[in-house]
Parts: structure tokens; C-alpha cells; sequence
């Protein structure tokens, strides 16, 4: 690939990374993860890049598992998903699972030191995406973590024992939290989310010694502040949205934090709000003292398609230039100055269809530099396989079909449109190399079919604005991994996959980039050309992003396998550590190992109403909704003839089909006896 320039590191960060990388000492927090990997993102620049080389392109091919840790059971229901990034310090690794619990293991010998468990209240009904925690922070001896149930949490980093807790939100009004603290001298960052529930999201500074609040920055406005005439008259605002799913960046020489925000509610009906609604689906810098916003760049304007940008900001550094990246479910990766929130290759506002029922915005934001999905009409089979999903009354309706981005969707008909709301780039956080200027972008191109709906907003309850929705299986969109060069935002090379790319992605200066794959694989590829070099099947969906750090002088990488709720991936409970010198191979592929029979069969065992409620909440809700009658994008039961028949319900349980997976390697034939039951007594025929 011809470069239109290359720049350098600058020789200041260049000499802190050699003297980390040469020789074993603490890190330069603020850009790159040396020995421990303290942050979320590696560093407070989440950049998500080690210093580490011993494991390079060379070698890559030779790593095997040091010990692997089943962290005991915990969080393996289809509910949960695993997405917390390890975070380690002085020999010990900090993790946290889906159900919030928390885990200090031993790096040397692989034993749990401590753990913590949360206790979730099972009832909690307003989780937006599969249960989940996506990480804890650590500093002053303390590990922080936020979880579902709206609490913040403070536990002795050397015990696992409560030191003290907050109760931040209150997810009886729809609000939860799922993202990584950030620590910063004293204080801790953290972000709220509950957008699809009529709320409105905030990031919160906190004391880190008491969980007192410092300051509270709210993402949607209120009328009189900056940004408040984006929104109509009267309390929209209240319900406006941007949740703050991911952990801040920070600047340390601009005293700068800067978050991304999710999408405004009502999620796919805008006629209720016209204006462009910020700062909803938009990048932001916010004054680390004081909590005022610095600038903005809206990715989205007025957003209808839940487009919203839930994947972390990462701060890089370009001959001279203080660049800021954030990929988006759009399918663009927004290169901006982060002094000033200027585009640093161009974007352009160009016109866009228009819906006066939708009250759209003129125009939409479009980067000139590469994409990471192609930005084409749904191809043939995609609706095909959408149609096939459309249930219930909105099977009369039209369904019309997306030529271009940015169509709005209606109440009048089915809108199939591509990328949908899974994107594009979803939570999956991206990583900078600072030895290729790449950012290696994780993926899906998912199509989607939509019928808006205005909605009522009644606190606690779904305010995504879906009279129906189809399609929506995120395991049957294909996927990309793709390095794009940030010295002038082409793209460098890509891989494309049958199934989506679900997982975080971390660099190394041994030239090397880490991947998980849903079907359980760890894979390394070649940072340069994104040749694969090594793969290792983990024994479950491998939907999180590695850690990489240095013991005693010797590289590891630790990967947490646990599967994930969206993508339907195997589900389990190992925590991995490689190294060169490892000696365990590979686990057995999930689904390999011991299963059920096919249920439904003539002998089968008769079913547990009561029982089957419980599973219900476990495995189907986070998509069904507690109800039954439609959650996180999956259908309205009570709207599906067949859900009425105990035979078919027992059937698509086992065999799953239709963007659903198959329960009948994770359920015994008496639990998916017990839940048929339950869909057929208690939702759909009572």
C-alpha cells in the first residue's frame, strides 16, 4: 500500500518505551501497557498496544496455554456474556464475569486468590444486551467495578472484601451499568447506560477513597445549556438517551476525558424529538476537573437507525497531531484532532433521504478516509433471510428495501436496511499499533428489518420505538477484521469471515495482533499484512480482548473464554494464560464434548412450569424480554403461532434456527422440557 506519510513516535514516548520494554520497569501510563496491564484499554490512551516483544511474528505460531482456571461455573447461562478484559498488576490477574462477580488470580500458579460475588438480583428486567460487565479498574489498593443492579463497588485489591458502595442508578427506572471504571489520582470515571429504557445517560466522577460524587456530566442537555436547542420544548430531554457504554479516554497533557455515546431515545422513532439531538451518538472531550464539555463531533445526526457509538475512543499521536479514532456501528472509523474535535481527512455533510414522519435531519456526517463494511444495499439472500423472519401482524405490512444509508425507517412498513444496529462496529473495543500507525478494527455487517412504532415511555419499561423487528440474529451476519492506516485513514488490509468478528482487538510491538473468534478461537495475525500466524481453539466463544504482560521477564497474554448472549456463542468459564514455553494445548471444540439427545422425542421427560420460569430468565429473556413479549431485538412470542405448540416450541429450543442458536448442547432434555412448558403455559396460551 502506497503511504501518503509515515510519522514517527515522538522521541520523548519513543525512550519511555524503550526503557519499559528493555528494561521490565512500570509503564508509561498514558499511551502504551508495558509490564502490567493496569487499564482497561492498556492505557489511559486506550490504545489497547503493548510495549512487549518476545512474542513476534516469528514465534507467535509457538504459544500454548501456561494453565487454564474454570472460574467456578459462574455466569455461564445464554444470558450472560463475557467481555471483561483481564486487567493485571504485580502478579495477579483481576477479572470480572457476566453476573458481575470478580476474580483475583494467581498468574504463577493459576489458583483464584479471592472471590467476590455480587448477588445480582435475578429479577433485574432492564438490561438493554445480555447481562454482562466489561471490566474492573484498580488503583490505591482497591478494585472498582460498576454493575447491573445500578451499584458501584469498591473491594480491598488484596482480600476481594467490600470497602464501600454506592448506589449510583436505580435499574428499576431503567438504568444499569455495564462498562470498565477508569482510575485516575484518586478519582474514578464511570459511565451509565439505559438509553433503550427512556433515561438519560451521564458519566460520573467519583471520589475513589468514598464513591462521593465530584462532578456529573449528563450527555443530552437540558434547555439553556449548549446543545439544548437540539432537542423540542418540554422534558424529551429526560428520556433522551446516550447511554456511556465504554471506559473514558484521557489526555494527561490536556487534561482532557473523552467518552462515546449511544444512541437517542426512543431508538427507532424520531418524530416525537426533531432537532439532531445531541450528544447522542457522538465523540466528546469533557474536562477532567471540572466536568464541562470541550467540543463535540456528532457521528450521527438525529439518529433513527440505533446507530449510536458504543465502542471506546483511542488516543494516538501523529507527527505532531493529538489524533482521537472511535469506530461506530455505521461502519466508519472517526479520525478527529482531539484538541479541537476537528476531522483530520475530512467528513462531509451530505444530504440523505428525508421522512417528514421521522423528522430527519438534512444531512448525515460521511468520512472521506476507508470503511470497515461496505456501505451497499442488503444483498439478495440477506433479505431473503429477513423476510423469512417477519412475524406476526407485521407480516402485512410492506417491506421496502434500504438502497442507500441513512433511509429512515417508518410505522407504515418494514425498512431492511444494512448496516443494523449490531453494525458496523459494536462494544468490540479497537487497538492502535504504534509500530504500523494501524488501528485494527473488529467487525459484522448485520441486515436488519424495522417497523418503527411511537412509544409510550412508562418508566422501567422498553423505549425503543419497535412496532416489529426481524432478522436481528447478530450470529448470522458476516464479519471484518480490518487495520486501517491512521496516517491517512485508507485502508491497509482486511479479512472477511462467514460469521461476525465479536471480539476486542489487542497490538503488540512484536508486530502482532490478538483476535477472538465466536467459533472459541484465540488467533494471532501479522499487524503489517494480516496474515494469521496462530489459532487456538479456547473451548468457548472467544468474544473478549486479550491482555498482554510481562512476569519475571517472560510475555503472556491472558484471554477470558466465556461466550457471548448476541453473538449465541458457546458459553464457559476459563481464564487462559499462554506464553512461548506453555505446555497445555488446545481445549475440544465447543459442542464436541459431552451433550443431550434430541429432545421432544416420544420418552422424553414431562416438564416443570415453575421450573422453567427460572430458565426462561436465564437463557431467553435477554432476547424475548422478561415477558415474553419481545426484548433486546428478539420476537413477540404471544406473536408467533408455532409458539403456541409445545412440539415446535421443544423443537426450536433444541435446533434452535432463525437467528436463534441451539439449546440442546447447553440444556438437559428435562430443562428443555421445563421451558416449553413454561412459553406454552404461562406466555403464549395463558
Amino acid at each position: 500500500m502506497k503511504r501518503k506519510r509515515r510519522w514517527a513516535i515522538p522521541f520523548a514516548l519513543g525512550l519511555a518505551v524503550m526503557v519499559a520494554a528493555g528494561c521490565g520497569s512500570k509503564k508509561d501510563s498514558s499511551m502504551s501497557a508495558g509490564s502490567d496491564w493496569t487499564t482497561n484499554g492498556g492505557a489511559t490512551s486506550n490504545q489497547r498496544y503493548s510495549t512487549l516483544d518476545e512474542i513476534d511474528t516469528s514465534n507467535v505460531s509457538q504459544l500454548k496455554g501456561v494453565w487454564r482456571t474454570h472460574l467456578k461455573d459462574v455466569a455461564t447461562a445464554a444470558k450472560y456474556s463475557g467481555e471483561s478484559q483481564p486487567i493485571v498488576q504485580d502478579g495477579v490477574i483481576y477479572i470480572s464475569a457476566g453476573n458481575d462477580d470478580v476474580f483475583a488470580v494467581s498468574v504463577d500458579s493459576g489458583k483464584i486468590m479471592w472471590h467476590y460475588e455480587a448477588h445480582l438480583n435475578q429479577d433485574i428486567s432492564t438490561v438493554c444486551c445480555g447481562w454482562l460487565n466489561r471490566g474492573v479498574a484498580i488503583g490505591d489498593g482497591r478494585v472498582y467495578l460498576g454493575q447491573l443492579d445500578g451499584k458501584v463497588r469498591a473491594l480491598d485489591q488484596k482480600t476481594g472484601e467490600v470497602v464501600w458502595t454506592r448506589q449510583l442508578v436505580q435499574w428499576q427506572k431503567g438504568q444499569t451499568i455495564t462498562g470498565a471504571p477508569l482510575f485516575l489520582d484518586g478519582k474514578i470515571y464511570l459511565g451509565v447506560v439505559g438509553a433503550d429504557y427512556g433515561t438519560r445517560g451521564f458519566l460520573e466522577a467519583m471520589d475513589a477513597s468514598s464513591g462521593a460524587s465530584e462532578w456529573r456530566f449528563y450527555t443530552i442537555p437540558e434547555p439553556g445549556e449548549p446543545g439544548g436547542d437540539t432537542w423540542p420544548d418540554g422534558n424529551a430531554f429526560e428520556r433522551g438517551g446516550a447511554s456511556v457504554w465504554s471506559t473514558p479516554a484521557f489526555d494527561p497533557d490536556l487534561n482532557l476525558l473523552y467518552i462515546t455515546t449511544g444512541n437517542a431515545g426512543s431508538d427507532w422513532y424520531g418524530g416525537d424529538r426533531p432537532g439532531d439531538n445531541l450528544y447522542a451518538a457522538s465523540i466528546l472531550a469533557i474536562d477532567r476537573d471540572s466536568g464541562t464539555l470541550k467540543w463535540h463531533f456528532q457521528e450521527v445526526h438525529h439518529d433513527i437507525w440505533d446507530y449510536d457509538s458504543p465502542s471506546a475512543p483511542v488516543l494516538f499521536d501523529v507527527d505532531g497531531t493529538k489524533g482521537i479514532g472511535a469506530p461506530g456501528k455505521t461502519g466508519w472509523l472517526y479520525l478527529l484532532d482531539r484538541e479541537t474535535g476537528k476531522p483530520l481527512y475530512g467528513i462531509d455533510e451530505k444530504p440523505v433521504p428525508q421522512s417528514e414522519e421521522q423528522k430527519t435531519a438534512k444531512t448525515q456526517p460521511f468520512p472521506r478516509n476507508g470503511e470497515f463494511i461496505p456501505h451497499t444495499p442488503p444483498t439478495a439472500k440477506a433479505v431473503e433471510r429477513v423476510k423469512s423472519q417477519i412475524t406476526g401482524p407485521a407480516k402485512n405490512v410492506p417491506v421496502v428495501v434500504a438502497k442507500e444509508m441513512y433511509t429512515p425507517p417508518s410505522t407504515k412498513h418494514m425498512l431492511i436496511y444494512t448496516p443494523g444496529p449490531q453494525g458496523g462496529d459494536n462494544w468490540e473495543p479497537s487497538s492502535y499499533s504504534q509500530t504500523t500507525h494501524m488501528f485494527y478494527v473488529c467487525s459484522a455487517l448485520q441486515t436488519v428489518g424495522v417497523q418503527s412504532a411511537k412509544t409510550e415511555f412508562v418508566q422501567g419499561e422498553s423505549f425503543a420505538g419497535i412496532g416489529a423487528i426481524a432478522g436481528i440474529g447478530y450470529n448470522q451476519s458476516p464479519g471484518t477484521l480490518t487495520a486501517i492506516d491512521a496516517t491517512d485513514g485508507s485502508v491497509a488490509w482486511q479479512k472477511t469471515w462467514p460469521d461476525s468478528c465479536y471480539s476486542g482487538t489487542v497490538s503488540t510491538a512484536g508486530n502482532v495482533v490478538f483476535v477472538g473468534r465466536n467459533s472459541g478461537e484465540l488467533q494471532a495475525y501479522d499487524a503489517t499484512n494480516g496474515d494469521m500466524l496462530w489459532s487456538f481453539q479456547t473451548g468457548a466463544g472467544a468474544n473478549d480482548t486479550a491482555a498482554v504482560f510481562e512476569q519475571d521477564g517472560k510475555e503472556y497474554v491472558a484471554f477470558l473464554s466465556a461466550g457471548n448472549s448476541l453473538v449465541a456463542s458457546a458459553h464457559g468459564d476459563s481464564l487462559w494464560l499462554f506464553s512461548l514455553d506453555g505446555k497445555l494445548g488446545e481445549a475440544d471444540a465447543p459442542g464436541t464434548g459431552k451433550g443431550t439427545e434430541h429432545a421432544g422425542e416420544a420418552d422424553a421427560p414431562k416438564g416443570d412450569a415453575a421450573a422453567g420460569k427460572a430458565i426462561f430468565a436465564d437463557n431467553c429473556a435477554g432476547c424475548h424480554g422478561a415477558l415474553g413479549t419481545g426484548g433486546n431485538g428478539g420476537p413477540d412470542l404471544t406473536a408467533i403461532p408455532s409458539a403456541k405448540d409445545k412440539a415446535q416450541v421443544t423443537k426450536q429450543v433444541a435446533n434452535g434456527g432463525g437467528g436463534m442458536p441451539a439449546f440442546k448442547r447447553q440444556l438437559t432434555d428435562q430443562q428443555i422440557q421445563d421451558v416449553s412448558v413454561y412459553v406454552t403455559t404461562k406466555i403464549t396460551n395463558k
